[in-house]
């Protein structure tokens, strides 16, 4: 099992549409062959600065998500209000 982390910076007046994109996104990753949960969490001195603690079952299964059609048209649909691209680090314990 890995655990992914995913760190965003959101745009100024665009928290309610990052929200909802990642609602959209959560909801289509659930299905996810190997995706097994996520938590997004926010700074508490910046709102803007998120962060998303995902767990899959194994490298394979998050790279072939990653790769995906169906994730690269959620982050094209993002990238307009993120600030700079998203930081990825993939752990392992």
């Amino acid at each position: 099992m890995i655990h992914v982390l995913i760190e965003r910076h959101i745009a100024d007046g665009m928290l309610s549409t990052y929200e909802q994109l990642l609602k959209t996104a959560l909801q289509q990753t659930f299905v996810v062959h190997g995706f097994i949960s996520g938590e997004s969490f926010y700074d508490v001195k910046d709102q803007t600065r998120r962060t998303l603690i995902c767990k899959w079952r194994s490298e394979q299964d998050w790279s072939r998500w990653f790769h995906s059609d169906d994730r690269k048209s959620l982050l094209n649909a993002m990238k307009p209000i993120l600030v700079s691209d998203e930081k990825i680090t993939v752990l392992k314990n």
